[in-house]
């Protein structure tokens, strides 16, 4: 570790409030004006209302991606989204991961999937990526899959031939959209209780 990665850390771990950070809670999406309000951005909607909520913004580019700093029900956490397009997500957070020196029971994602209805959440403890190529990746570079996640509907293709990335990569609909703002304020009141070891009560309440 050079010099510069010790003052680094240092800054990091003694900001205004500051104190070492306990977990890393990514949510995934692709960078850029294009891709906002798609249904394979429904991570990056969830955390920044999160943020949001904690009157936080996710604004600094720190491993390879958009970051910031909060205290989530006495826990000090990382708000990390990816800029490194969501096929490679798992670089942005295997980064973050290292830098803290954190094990995966540390890593809360939140992400989209095409089995959920809009609106509708289920929480896993652990899991395959199934086919989720953000996910896939973070477990590829983590080498584990012990991690919690927070799945967040998007809905399912109109029909079995239409094209899956035109499909993830498409926006909602009005309603839709409605449905996904609720979810996305539902996400972060899991990850407010499941940084407090309260997974099981999460389950219960927001499992669909």
């Amino acid at each position: 570790m050079s010099i510069f990665d010790i003052f680094d850390r240092i800054s990091t771990n003694s900001q205004a409030g500051g104190g070492k950070i306990e977990y890393v809670i990514a949510g995934l999406g692709n960078p850029g004006m294009q891709y906002e309000g798609t249904r394979h951005n429904a991570g990056f909607m969830a955390i920044d209302t999160l943020a949001k909520k904690l009157g936080v913004q996710i604004n600094r580019m720190k491993f390879k991606g958009m970051t910031a700093e909060a205290t989530i029900e006495g826990k000090r956490c990382l708000l990390l989204k990816p800029t490194t397009f969501m096929n490679l997500s798992g670089e942005s957070v295997v980064q973050a991961m290292e830098f803290y020196k954190l094990d995966t029971d540390r890593l809360i994602v939140l992400y989209d999937d095409i089995s959920l209805e809009p609106g509708k959440l289920r929480i896993r403890r652990k899991g395959s990526h199934g086919g989720h190529n953000g996910m896939r990746s973070i477990i590829d570079l983590t080498g584990k899959d012990d991690f919690p996640r927070v799945k967040i509907g998007v809905g399912k293709k109109p029909h079995p031939d239409y094209d899956l990335a035109k499909w993830v990569l498409g926006k909602f609909s009005k309603e839709d959209a409605e449905k996904m703002a609720q979810s996305a304020e539902n996400a972060g009141e899991c990850v407010k209780l499941m940084v407090q070891g309260k997974t099981d009560e999460a389950m219960n309440k927001y499992n669909s």
